[in-house]
């Protein structure tokens, strides 16, 4: 579940997205985005997504002057991204946990190798093609650097976009001091393709040999530079989701008992968003955003369509293997509406009663007669779940002693 997130860094509003897992936060992380990209790359909301699988609640965020993030980049420079950084960490530390994991790419490597040493809830560290200094990224001004220092800014074309850099920014990369890797007391995960052209992987081993123990290093092989390809990305984030569990804190989670044969259905958001326990399963219910749910789990009606939608395909598979039948395959799709009747055409004078109804369309695929074809037709009418419905059916509702 991705959830748009707001925040202040010195005065500016900053515009962030978590990524939630759908069921319970073993612990929260920070991701740091490459230099002038955003938190919506390719790589950033393909890692923080597959993170969610493993518990991880992953917050990307725009740096300022960047993405959908206020201010000015002109005016920013690698300090003020460490500073965001800080702040990020202090709004989650506010609004939900404190991260335990902080994830950089590119530059944002080096920024939260920076940052890492004043955040005392971290307890573990991921740079992706990341530069040991800060100033490894000037080389990317080209033919304008000398404009830069000169006349004190100019336009540089950064992956077919530009971007006002002034002397100012140089300066800072150049005089930031990182803090001695060898004094960061986390442990460190370095990731590296050995075929990046922007940051080559002696940078890596620079940031490697700097670093005191835990620390790891994984190749990323034929990756290139911005881990394009989802399977790339897929890769480093299954191996960062492993790792990071050696390290962080994660919160034990307990699963309610529930006997067979019940459901057990609890709130998540004190919203609309609920869990769903069964005995051996869990899923999750809500509403969608049209009424004001997150749209993170089915609603009650489509619930119920999908409980007599299997309930009826299990039922004719069943008739035909039973009945050795070519049937290759079955789909049923359904609807749930309203529709007003009479129960006699002379009672003009009462209102209108409305019925429920659900209309369900059968498709079935196979080498089947007509004679076949009508049987299906009605074992579908004998599934248990449809005779439920159509028979005299009532809730009985209690309070427990709660």
């Amino acid at each position: 579940m991705r959830k748009k997130v707001e925040f202040q860094s010195d005065g500016v509003t900053l515009s962030g997205a978590l990524e939630m897992p759908e069921s319970g936060v073993q612990a929260y992380a920070l991701f740091a985005h490459c230099f002038t990209c955003g938190k919506d790359t390719a790589a950033a909301s393909r890692i923080s997504r597959a993170l969610t699988r493993d518990g991880i609640a992953v917050l990307r965020f725009d740096f300022t002057g960047l993405g959908n993030s206020d201010g000015d980049f002109a005016n920013t420079n690698f300090s003020s991204n460490v500073q965001d950084l800080v702040a990020a960490a202090e709004f989650l530390a506010g609004d939900f946990e404190a991260p335990q994991l902080l994830i950089g790419h590119s530059l944002g490597g080096a920024a939260v190798l920076a940052a890492a040493a004043s955040l005392d809830s971290v307890k573990a560290v991921v740079t992706i093609g990341a530069p040991h200094a800060a100033e490894h990224v000037v080389h990317n001004f080209g033919a304008s650097l000398d404009d830069i220092r000169q006349k004190g800014e100019a336009d540089v074309d950064l992956a077919g976009r530009t971007f006002k850099i002034k002397k100012q920014f140089v300066d800072d990369l150049e005089s930031f001091q990182l803090a001695d890797l060898g004094k960061l007391r986390k442990a460190l995960l370095v990731m590296h393709s050995p075929l990046d052209a922007t940051v080559g992987i002696s940078e890596a081993e620079l940031i490697y040999k700097a670093a005191k123990h835990p620390k790891s290093f994984v190749s990323l092989d034929d990756a290139d530079h911005l881990l394009t390809k989802k399977a790339d990305s897929e890769y480093a984030a299954t191996i960062i989701a492993g790792w990071a569990s050696r390290y962080l804190d994660y919160k034990e989670q307990t699963r309610p008992g529930v006997d067979a044969g019940k459901v057990l259905v609890e709130e998540k958001d004190h919203k609309f968003a609920l869990h769903v326990h069964s005995d051996d399963h869990y899923w999750q219910a809500d509403e969608p955003k049209s009424v004001g749910g997150n749209n993170t789990g089915p609603d009650p009606y489509e619930h119920l369509l999908a409980s007599l939608g299997a309930c009826t395909v299990m039922t004719i598979r069943m008739y035909a293997f039973r009945k050795s039948l070519p049937l290759d395959d079955v789909r049923v799709e359904l609807t749930h509406g309203r529709e007003y009747y009479k129960d006699c055409e002379s009672c003009a004078d009462e209102e209108p009663r409305k019925i429920e109804v659900i209309e369900r369309q059968l498709t079935l695929v196979g080498d089947l007669s007509d004679e076949q074809r009508q049987k299906l037709l009605e074992i579908a009418d004998k599934c248990p779940v449809h005779r439920t419905l159509h028979s005299e059916l009532h809730v009985n509702t209690r309070l427990t002693g709660n």
